[in-house]
Formats: C-alpha cells, sequence, structure tokens
C-alpha cells in the first residue's frame, strides 16, 4: 500500500525508517519531511496544516494510511476532515478525532477527564485574565514550587515551575494578561507539584482494546543534571530500569485502563497514539499530562526496540483487530542523545553543514532540523539529529551513542552528556 506520514521531525524520520521496513509499504511519502526521510521516501513539500493540499496529495498518490506525527494537525481536526469527505473517508488515519485530541490540545479538558474517570493526578485550578485576582490567591494556598501551565499547544514550552511566589504571581499575570504563549495561554491551570522521577507510558489503541508499547524517559532541560531552560528534548532511554513489573501493572490498572474506557465511556472516538507523561511519587504512579502522539525524541528509542510490522499494527488499528496483534519487543536497551544547535532553546542560527554521517556506524542518525542542500546536509532547526544506539543495558548503549556522536560535527554543535544520569 501506499503510506504518508505527516510530519518534518526525528520521530518522523524513526515512523519513515520503521515502517519501510515493512512487506506491505510500497510507496512511503512524507510531508514535509527532512534530509533523512528524504533517503528512504518521497519528501512532499506541504504543511501539517495544509488540509487540501494533503487530500490532493492522498488523491494523487493512492494513499490508504496517513500516519499523523505532530499534534497541531490532530487537534486541529485531520481525521474528521478525513472522515467527513466522500473521496478520502476509506483512507486509515492513526490519530484521534478532534475531540478526543482536546486531551493534548487543552490541559484543562485533560485534567475534568482524569477527575471525570477517578485517574491520579496532581490536584489544580485553572483560570483566565478575567479572574487573574483569584489564581493570585490560589498560589498563596499553596506550598512552593508552583507550577503554571498554559492550557493550549505552547510547543512543549508552555510549563513553568517556579520556587519562589512572587515570581510565580508574576509569570500568571504575564501569561494570562501580556500573553506571554499568545492564544495557548488565555487560560491557565495552576497545579500542585508532585515530587517524583518522571517516565513516559505509551499506548496504541483502535478505540476499543490497547497495547503498551515499551517505557521510556527522556530529558527535556538544555543543561546537564537537569538544568536551564525546557526544550523539545534532549535525549531518552528505553526501557525505564525503576519501572519494576509491580509498578507497570499500576500503571495499567490505575490508569491505562480506566483511560481507555473513559475515552469509550466520553464517547471520544480514538484510533491512535496515547502518550501518558506520569511521575512517580512514593510507589504510585500519577499523570502529569496526556499526549494525542508518539513523543520525541522518545519515539527514537521505543520504535526500534518494537520488533512487529508497524503497518500491520496501524492495519489493526484502522479495523479494530488490535487485540489479535501480538506485539514483539527487542529485549535490548534502546538509547537517544539529541544535537542541537548552539543558543538552542533560544536564538540560534541555521544552515551549518553537518559532517560526519556517513561515518557512523554503530547507531541509527535519525535527522531532525536537518535538510538536503545540493549535495549537502545542514542545519534547520533547533533540535538536529538523534542518535539512538541499543545496548545490553542503557549504560552500554548510551556510551555507544557519544562514540557515534564524536564522529559527527557542525558550527555550535550541542548536546547533554549526562542522559541516564539520575537512574
Amino acid at each position: 500500500m501506499n503510506i504518508l506520514v505527516l510530519g518534518s521531525g526525528g520521530r518522523e524520520h524513526t515512523f519513515a525508517w520503521k515502517i519501510s521496513q515493512s512487506k506491505h509499504c510500497k510507496n512511503l511519502f512524507v510531508a514535509p519531511g527532512n534530509s533523512g526521510t528524504s533517503n528512504i521516501a518521497n519528501n512532499l513539500d506541504l504543511s501539517v496544516n495544509d488540509f487540501q493540499g494533503i487530500k490532493e496529495a492522498v488523491l494523487e498518490h493512492n494513499i490508504e494510511l496517513v500516519v499523523v506525527g505532530p499534534e497541531d494537525p490532530l487537534v486541529n481536526g485531520i481525521h474528521d476532515f478525513f472522515l467527513n469527505d466522500e473521496k478520502l473517508k476509506h483512507v486509515n488515519v492513526i490519530g484521534p478525532q478532534k475531540e478526543a485530541a482536546e486531551l493534548e490540545g487543552s490541559k484543562e479538558f485533560a485534567k475534568e477527564f482524569m477527575m471525570r474517570h477517578n485517574i491520579p493526578t496532581a490536584s489544580y485550578d485553572s483560570f483566565t485574565k478575567d479572574n487573574v485576582n483569584d489564581g493570585l490567591k490560589f498560589l498563596e494556598t499553596l506550598n512552593p514550587p508552583y507550577v503554571l501551565k498554559a492550557d493550549g499547544l505552547a510547543a512543549g514550552k508552555g510549563v513553568l515551575i517556579l520556587n519562589d511566589l512572587d515570581e510565580a504571581k508574576k509569570e500568571l499575570q504575564s501569561m494570562l494578561v501580556d500573553a506571554k504563549f499568545g492564544n495557548a495561554s488565555s487560560k491557565v491551570v495552576i497545579e500542585e507539584f508532585l515530587d517524583g522521577i518522571e517516565l513516559s507510558c505509551f499506548v496504541i489503541t483502535d478505540g476499543k482494546s490497547y497495547k503498551i508499547l515499551p517505557t521510556a524517559k527522556d530529558y527535556k532541560r538544555i543543561g546537564e543534571g537537569d538544568t536551564g531552560l525546557n526544550t523539545g528534548g534532549m535525549g531518552a532511554i528505553s526501557p525505564v530500569p525503576f519501572a519494576t513489573k509491580e509498578f507497570l501493572d499500576k500503571i495499567e490498572s490505575k490508569i491505562v485502563k480506566p483511560t481507555i474506557d473513559g475515552l469509550a465511556k466520553d464517547n471520544l472516538p480514538y484510533k491512535g497514539f496515547v502518550f501518558i507523561g506520569l511521575i512517580k511519587v512514593g510507589d504510585e504512579p500519577k499523570v502529569i499530562e496526556y499526549n494525542v502522539r508518539m513523543g520525541d525524541p522518545e519515539t527514537e528509542v521505543v520504535l526500534p526496540r518494537l520488533k512487529t510490522d508497524l503497518v500491520e499494527v496501524f492495519q489493526a488499528m484502522g479495523n479494530q483487530t488490535l487485540s489479535r496483534i501480538n506485539l514483539e519487543i527487542d529485549d535490548r536497551a534502546a538509547t537517544t542523545v539529541m544535537l542541537v544547535s548552539g543558543g538552542y532553546p533560544e536564538a540560534y542560527e541555521k544552515g551549518k553543514e553537518i559532517f560526519g554521517i556517513d561515518d557512523v556506524e554503530e547507531s541509527l542518525v535519525f535527522h531532525a532540523g536537518a535538510k538536503q542542500d545540493s549535495d549537502k546536509v545542514v542545519t534547520s532547526g533547533g533540535r538536529v539529529m538523534a542518535i539512538t544506539s541499543y545496548g545490553h543495558n542503557y549504560q552500554e548503549a548510551i556510551k555507544k551513542s557519544y562514540q557515534s556522536i564524536s564522529k559527527l560535527c557542525f558550527d555550535k554543535m550541542y548536546y547533554r552528556k549526562d542522559i541516564g544520569f539520575d537512574l
């Protein structure tokens, strides 16, 4: 069959890499793609939110399966767009419909969903600029640190964790009154701070049944020791060493099952990935947030561990036969380290030539913010490449990733040298 992946990052290159190995994949397209996807697929110069352009491409190339990488088109209703079009409704779209995508599109919607279905999470309240004074008073009732979350999509940067009450009050006003994150912070959720260690759980569902993919842990801060500004993710490991069978059973019974059951009870049609950001508080898992797609850079460590044909999994999700699929997982650990542009996540320069890609033999190189420029590959974004390796344990895998990174370079290249430090 002909398949289209929407997106341009490391996550989408990983999807394309995995899909291209399937016996069911005839022609593979990625829109807009990057320099990595151009080696294994046909890149289409289309925005992920250009639904009309995507429709024309799907009809022109006789595409039967569309895998939606990022959250934006899902929150904007791409799945509904396909279902409401006579020429497109037969196409299998991987990703939830618009209303269910609000689990990521609105922090308040997600919180209300968790409360309704008794899913463990931090206590909270939400505020707009009309009741900003109530928000300031609510902050006074909490113990530090203070957690402020922009309600809408803010590209992974809309969460602030602050230790000082006056600073928290100032930032709340900046988010609500001065629109620090634009429309995304027209409403702000203030949460109780949960003290623990984070991990990510990935679930696939066809709307009736579900399967749980390997766990992963990513590292969001730009600086070593988890310091500095938040980023889209600086590296990841899978599996998570502290996630014992007993703890994983708790995640399934207290969080995964009530989530999938809750989607059905609330009549929220869902065929796609549920990415659950968790925190282990004592021995108990609690939900920090939902995402309605795979994580990045977690995809770069989760999909390489999946031995099952990914297209067969997507087909089962489309025709609601997922319960018949047996997921086969590689026992080895996988780690990835993100190479980023100097200055990221603030201002950085693009167009830097990347050297040494062909010299990497021990690891997988997933392109993210990189593009083809005539006969060379140059940087085009903040997070440039993810270097993924296998090992008997995460220590062995991470060592291999760092050895491979020593062969790569571009001007002002930066990466964290301590991925896995807290384990």
